[in-house]
């Protein structure tokens, strides 16, 4: 048994290395921690304290060495060539430096005082299990619109359902793909095949929580890591967003101005492949995310360049949270991971709270040319088009278009039957896209009604 000691003082580096070493002959590996909390101040950050685990190939950003991470959800975990705890990877306890890696999120004025124990039991090894990934296909209806929550936690990171659970709960919610997100770990993916089917895909990725900011790695491929410990300072997130894309996966921020510590989105969104604007139950803080994207909508149609798609997922954790509150809805050519990443990418997609919402959303000329979310109506700038929007599933709700120009029609609200259609005229010159909101009466303080649905836009006239 090795127990490590040290304080972490306030302003100390992200991360603490701790070396060990393993012998020969080791079949388990096991690691508990404790540390101080001390009172603070109302307004003042306490101690917390996150873990992970590297082995003898290395401990360095971006190497081969990662056997885990369990952030601050456990006080202890086990790692053996056939099993380890959730959030750690299992395999063969190969002799040399192992390292401890600490994470002070938050240090107390006094300090943080820590003590981990390293325990070593020797024996002969089990058989390492042969991982075996769900398919990067389903089912599905060909093309056709397609509901998915892509930023969901189990207890492999800090949330408390089972990938079966999580599964379950999915396939309640009428979604038809799911997307695995854990905080800084891969170590589920190899337990989603068995709860994957015909009508529901599930995509493997990752929740990379950095110092500043998080970012979905979105359908990469199976035991994809990518590391996560840098700053935006440090100017390496660009070389780990290449990590995802050559892994076949998107790049998506996460809750871009949620005022978690660390939480807020700092590495700028020129590496992005879409944007999570709306994320968990709607708050000023999906508000505000909602404005910025707006505001380089606008950017891109003024500047002719390429715009950024928004997602909106549940980040759902444990009960209460809504596994597909809200979901994004993809128009895609099939139930693949390849279809699906592309209708996202295109951003060929809206956002709803349910499954009991669906939108149409259109805009169309008199010689019978059309385009949908995502598309572009090319036609010049004096010609008329008509923006059609069909609604369903939303009660008494009111309907905004929204164009580079801001708000400029607002109906409603919506029989109790939910259903309605709502029809503008415009022209290019007036409005260089359109995009549709559907918001409940109520209201969040200053904010609008909490949004029931929202659409990326639909783009008119020429580049």
């Amino acid at each position: 048994m090795t127990t490590l000691r040290g304080t972490v003082a306030p302003g100390s580096p992200d991360y603490v290395r701790l070396p060990f070493e393993v012998a020969h002959g080791i079949r388990e590996l096991h690691v508990s921690y404790t540390y101080d909390r001390p009172a603070v101040p109302p307004g003042t950050p306490g101690n917390a304290l996150d873990i992970g685990l590297f082995d003898e190939r290395g401990v360095e950003l971006g190497g081969r060495g990662f056997r885990g991470w369990s952030g601050g959800a456990r006080t202890e975990f086990f790692v053996r060539a056939d099993e380890a705890t959730p959030g750690y990877l299992p395999g063969p306890l190969h002799p040399g430096t192992w390292h401890i890696v600490l994470s002070p999120y938050t240090v107390a004025p006094q300090g943080l005082t820590y003590e981990v124990t390293v325990s070593l039991t020797e024996g002969e090894s089990g058989p390492a299990p042969r991982p075996v990934y769900p398919p990067a296909r389903a089912g599905g209806r060909g093309r056709a619109w397609y509901r998915g929550d892509c930023h969901l936690h189990s207890w492999h990171s800090d949330g408390r359902r089972t990938p079966g659970e999580i599964a379950a709960l999915a396939r309640a919610a009428g979604l038809d793909f799911i997307n695995s997100s854990e905080h800084n770990t891969t170590s589920s993916h190899a337990h989603w095949a068995e709860v994957a089917g015909e009508d529901l895909l599930v995509l493997l990725g990752e929740e990379v929580t950095t110092r500043n900011g998080h970012v979905l790695a979105l359908g990469t491929e199976p035991g994809t890591f990518v590391d996560w410990r840098y700053r935006a300072r440090d100017g390496r997130f660009g070389h780990f967003a290449r990590r995802i894309r050559e892994a076949g996966g998107l790049v998506v921020p996460a809750h871009p101005y949620a005022d978690c510590v660390g939480c807020a989105w700092k590495f700028g969104f020129g590496q992005a492949d879409a944007v999570e604007v709306w994320n968990g139950p709607y708050t000023p803080d999906d508000e505000v995310a909602l404005a910025a994207w707006d505001a380089r909508l606008v950017a891109s149609v003024r500047e002719n360049r390429e715009w950024l798609p928004a997602m909106g997922n549940s980040d759902a954790h444990r009960d209460p949270d809504v596994i597909g509150l809200p979901q994004t809805v993809v128009l895609a050519d099939d139930l693949s991971r390849a279809a699906i990443q592309e209708g996202i990418r295109a951003g060929r997609s809206y956002l709803a709270e349910s499954r009991y919402v669906s939108l149409a959303f259109t805009a169309s000329c008199e010689d019978g040319r059309r385009a949908g979310i995502g598309e572009r109506l090319a036609v010049s700038d004096d010609t008329s088009v008509t923006v059609r929007l069909e609604v369903s599933g939303a009660p008494r709700c009111s309907v905004r278009l929204v164009t580079d120009q801001g708000v400029l029609l607002t109906g409603g609200p919506l029989p109790v039957s939910g259903q309605g259609v709502v029809e503008w005229r415009t022209t290019p010159a007036y409005a260089a896209y359109v995009r549709a909101e559907v918001r409940h009466e109520t209201a969040l303080g200053p904010v609008p009604g909490v949004m029931a649905a929202l659409t990326n836009p639909v783009f008119l006239g020429v580049t």
